[in-house]
Order: structure tokens, then C-alpha cells, then sequence
């Protein structure tokens, strides 16, 4: 279940059956609406056959050539066989039982225990990926999310690492900040012996041509957390369609810095001209809106910030909740599920609380996600301000705000395509312009601004925003896009 695969080709049974998933694809694509697969290659599960037969299998063997299983260093080969670092904390090696009950050989999870490591150098398993791509675009899926897209190479050396804290930093989704230090950790990334080696596109350019061999369009997108000058190699003709931008999913609330990010996003981008991507937050981040100060601040924040990706080329992912103005649920510890807040003993909280369910009902049960009183993760108190159902009848919701920017933005496809520029107006004020007369601006500074701007309103991402008689009024945190 989750990124714990103990069958890549199956559908877990608490989520239905593999008739279901082939009924809901079915529906799907009767409304419009494409269906893509979330796929989970660098690693398997415990639980899977293989892992099973590995450990009952002799050292050197082809069960365990399909892992990463090593010998330990130091006396009684009782040390780790390397020094990498698990993303979630802590050694990434774990050593097992030999069938003959002796301790015995290691083997290598850069996530959890729970999820050992697939050896892409092996050509079975090389094969095995294929058969999994095949096995779901023959159910008639549109495309793949490709989970820890840089990841599958390693270097089968196994070497030490220089810094493999600061990879392990990097790696937990350290959002790139534009600091010295960051920038310095995603470089130790690019092309190191654990991540982004070169050779993983190799990889990719057979999972490009059997996408290619089906008809219509099919296409993947790289969970790479890469530097801007790597991530043409994800999305070249031949390689994979996008790759997600974590670049400005992390950027600070600065006009310059945004600005710097979009720009080396198309810089990096522009050898293979492939199409950008934007989002502000998903399941491993901080929701934006806690990500840029929480509560109101927070809020109006993330919604002038959603103007400015949605002004952009390229494509836009929503991640749940975002819609709906939600921020991170404070959670007690005994209700946390996330691998990393155990194997870092608390010290880091992991990831839970961008994953509570959302409300759907105010004042329904578990605000109407389920029958239960009971969810995976407990819904905080007062979330039935932010309900779907209640921020459908309020006009100046976050909800309807992304509908009419989603509306706006399908209503001109040149959104899409066409280039943007983005003109220095004054200090700490973004713009974007288009050549249809469209403008974006946003102010990131700690000021209210009037600026002269001949033009008429489309959307505002607050009502303090107003125009009259050219003047433009925008108050500290707030964004408007403007028909010139």
C-alpha cells in the first residue's frame, strides 16, 4: 500500500479491486477528466515476493541480485557497507537474518525499512519496469507520475559520501530557499553516486518509446529534485514529457527570488523546449499556506501566488486542499503515521500534516470525507470554515478563486503556450505580461501599493484590491490580473 508496492501491477484491497480501477478509468475518460498512474520504481516493499525470496536466499544469489544486498565493514561485518543516509533519517542500510538464524548481509532502503531498494542495474528488473508501464497503459491509463524519478541508478561501487547529511537534507524535501547552504546541498545532488546519475535516462528513453509505441497521448512526469541545468535530461524528445518544478515550490515570498526561479526554470528548460511546471505545494511539502507565515497572512499569500503560477506558461498542479486555503493540521504525536518523525526519534515531524482529509460538509461527520468518526489522520478543529460546501456559497472563497482563474486560464489556451516577460516595475512588486494584453502583478513587499495602470480588473486575489480612475491599489500580499 502507499509507496510500500507489494505488487506493482495489482490494486490494493482497502481501495477496491483492479475491476474497479478499470471501471473508474473508464468513467473517467467518459467526462473529460485523464487518469494518471503514480508509479514507485527506485523501491518495492517487504512485503513483495521477490524481497521474501531474497532473504531466504544465499548471498550472491539472482533473488538478491535484484536488490542491493552488501556485505557489512568492520569487525564481524557489523557496520553499515557504506556511509549513505537514509531520507528519512538515520543509516539507509539494514542488516538481515540469514536463513540459518546468523546475522548476515545488509541490504540498502534510501526511504524506510519497510522499502528496499531495486538494483535498475539489473536487466530483470529493467524488464520488470516495462511489464509494469505495459500492464497499466494496456487498462488504458493516460500517463505516469514517475516517484523519486532520479533515484534508480546508483553507483554500484558503492563509495562513500562526502556529505551525506547534506544529501539526506537536500532529499527530505529541504525546499531550496535561495540560501548559500541549500543551493550548496541540491548541488552535491546532481550526478552524485546515490541520485541523478547520468545513466538513469537510459532508463527512461525505453519507458519514452514504449509510451510512443501506443496511440494517442500518453506522458510522464519526473519527481526529480534536481538543479535547473539537470532537469533538461528528464525532458528531452526522448526521454520523459515534465518534470516537477521544486525550484518554485520553494521559493521565499520575495519578488526577485520568484522572479530568478521562473527565469532558470525556462533557461534550464529551453535546450529540449520542453514545458514548464508550477506548483506550490504537494504531499511532502508544508502546504503553501504555512509555508509563507500561516493563517491570514499565510492565506493571502498563497492566493496572490496562485495568480502568478497560473499566469504562467507550462503546466499547473493543484495539490488537494490548496484549493480550499488550507494549511498545515497540528497533530499530536501519538496520532503521527510519517516514517520520517519515527526515524529521526521526532526530531523532524514529518509530513502528516499536509495529509489530514480535507473537509467536504461543515458539520457533517469527519466533515463529510467519510462515515467514520475516525480518519487516517484527525481532522483539526475549525475546518468547517474551509469546507467545500461552504466556500462554494461565498463568492471571495479560495475555492472560487481558483475556479475563475482555471476558468480564465482554459478560456485563453495561449495561456499554455505562448511565452511571458516579466519587466521590472519597481521594488518588490512582480509582474507578468503577455502579449494579449494580459498582466499579473503581485505584491511580495512589506508595503501598500498605488500604481497608475490603464486597464481593466479580471481577478483579484482579495477584495482590497481595486482600480479606479487608473490607479491600481494593491495592499501588501495581494495580486491581481489586469486586461491592458
Amino acid at each position: 500500500s502507499g509507496y510500500d508496492v507489494a505488487n506493482p501491477r495489482s490494486v490494493d484491497p482497502i481501495y477496491g479491486t483492479l475491476d474497479d480501477a478499470v471501471e473508474l478509468i473508464a468513467q473517467a475518460h467518459e467526462r473529460g477528466i485523464r487518469i494518471i498512474v503514480d508509479v514507485v520504481p527506485n523501491h518495492a516493499s517487504i512485503e513483495r515476493d521477490w524481497f521474501k525470496d531474497a532473504l531466504n536466499a544465499a548471498p550472491g544469489s539472482a533473488e538478491r541480485a535484484r536488490f542491493h544486498f552488501l556485505d557489512g565493514r568492520g569487525t564481524n561485518k557489523s557496520e553499515p557497507p557504506n556511509n549513505w543516509m537514509s531520507w528519512f533519517g538515520g543509516s539507509a542500510w539494514t542488516r538481515i537474518t540469514e536463513p540459518d538464524g546468523a546475522l548476515g548481509q545488509w541490504y540498502l532502503h534510501t526511504f524506510d525499512s519497510s522499502q528496499p531498494d531495486l538494483n535498475w542495474s539489473n536487466p530483470e528488473i529493467r524488464a520488470d519496469g516495462l511489464e509494469t508501464l505495459k500492464f497499466w497503459l494496456d487498462l488504458g491509463v493516460d500517463g505516469f507520475r514517475v516517484d523519486v524519478a532520479l533515484a534508480l541508478m546508483k553507483d554500484m561501487t558503492y563509495p562513500d559520501l562526502d556529505d551525506p547529511e547534506g544529501i539526506s537534507l537536500a532529499m527530505r524535501m529541504d525546499l531550496d530557499d535561495g540560501s548559500p547552504e541549500s543551493m550548496a546541498r541540491r548541488l552535491k545532488v546532481a550526478n552524485s553516486p546515490v541520485l541523478d546519475r547520468d545513466e538513469v535516462q537510459d532508463i527512461y528513453r525505453e519507458w519514452r518509446a514504449l509510451m510512443d509505441s501506443y496511440p494517442g497521448e500518453h506522458m510522464a512526469v519526473a519527481e526529480a529534485w534536481v538543479p535547473p541545468e539537470r532537469a533538461a535530461r528528464y525532458v528531452a524528445h526522448d526521454t520523459l514529457h515534465q518534470i516537477f518544478n521544486f525550484d518554485f515550490m520553494g521559493a521565499a515570498w520575495d519578488a526577485d527570488r520568484i522572479r530568478t526561479v521562473i527565469q532558470e526554470t525556462f533557461n534550464g528548460l529551453s535546450s529540449v523546449r520542453a514545458p514548464a511546471t508550477w506548483a506550490l505545494s504537494n504531499h511532502d511539502t508544508p502546504r503553501v499556506v504555512t509555508r509563507l507565515g500561516g493563517g491570514a497572512l499565510g492565506r493571502d499569500r498563497a492566493r496572490a501566488l496562485a495568480l502568478i503560477a497560473h499566469a504562467l506558461p507550462g503546466a499547473v498542479y493543484v495539490y488537494q486542499g490548496e484549493e480550499l486555503g488550507l494549511e498545515d493540521a497540528e497533530l499530536p504525536d501519538e496520532a503521527r503515521q510519517d516514517p520520517v518523525w519515527f526515524r529521526t526519534n521526532g526530531e523532524a515531524v514529518g509530513r502528516d500534516g499536509a495529509r489530514v482529509p480535507l473537509p467536504w460538509v461543515a458539520g457533517a461527520t469527519s466533515c463529510g470525507f467519510s462515515a467514520s468518526h475516525i480518519t487516517w489522520l484527525p481532522q483539526p478543529y475549525g475546518w468547517d470554515e474551509f469546507s467545500v460546501d461552504q466556500q462554494e456559497a461565498d463568492p471571495r472563497s479560495t475555492l472560487n478563486l481558483y475556479r475563475e482563474i482555471l476558468h480564465l486560464r482554459k478560456s485563453h489556451p495561449a495561456f499554455v503556450h505562448d511565452a511571458c516577460e516579466m519587466p521590472l516595475i519597481e521594488s518588490g512588486i512582480l509582474a507578468i505580461t503577455r502579449d494579449y494584453g494580459f498582466m499579473c502583478l503581485v505584491n511580495c513587499s512589506d508595503d501598500d501599493k498605488d500604481m497608475e495602470v490603464n486597464g481593466r480588473l479580471l481577478v483579484t486575489s482579495t477584495g482590497e484590491v481595486g482600480l479606479k480612475n487608473n490607479i491600481l491599489r494593491l495592499p501588501k500580499g495581494t495580486g491581481a490580473w489586469i486586461q491592458l
